[in-house]
């Protein structure tokens, strides 16, 4: 069965997409630790992350830190994180958060129902800064 990733990536499942390209997407968090929290999944179906090939795990690091940056540009905090844990979905996927602190990496602290227009404005923020950075391309509307 597919993941709820893949079906995302598919466009069976809505998301808020603000990358795209031959090898990953990015897209929010709905579940966000902290406001910008971003996903960068592999369109490639792979449980555990040390099963990538290294040419796409080397991508998908070069797109968490192009994220990150584009993170940084436009949200107040002290620091940008990268956490790979994969317990909750069965399908590789980076966490690109925004940090004010360590506690905005305790997933015990995740906001459970966050609004979704204000998803959808900080996707828009995102995909702004991405464009502004050169990254276009890889933009959807």
């Amino acid at each position: 069965m597919a993941s709820i990733f893949t079906r995302i990536i598919e466009g069976e499942i809505p998301g808020r997409i603000i990358w795209s390209d031959d090898q990953c997407i990015v897209m929010l968090d709905i579940r966000p630790l902290h406001p910008g929290h971003c996903l960068v999944i592999p369109r490639a179906e792979v449980d555990h992350w040390l099963d990538l090939d290294p040419s796409l795990a080397s991508h998908l690091m070069q797109v968490s830190h192009i994220l990150g940056q584009a993170q940084k540009s436009v949200i107040d905090c002290q620091r940008v994180g990268l956490l790979i844990a994969g317990f909750e979905v069965p399908h590789t996927h980076l966490h690109v958060v925004p940090l004010q602190g360590m506690e905005n990496l305790d997933f015990r602290t995740a906001e459970t129902s966050p609004r979704a227009d204000r998803l959808d404005a900080m996707a828009e923020v995102l995909r702004g800064a991405l464009r502004q950075s050169g990254h276009g391309a890889n933009v959807p509307d």
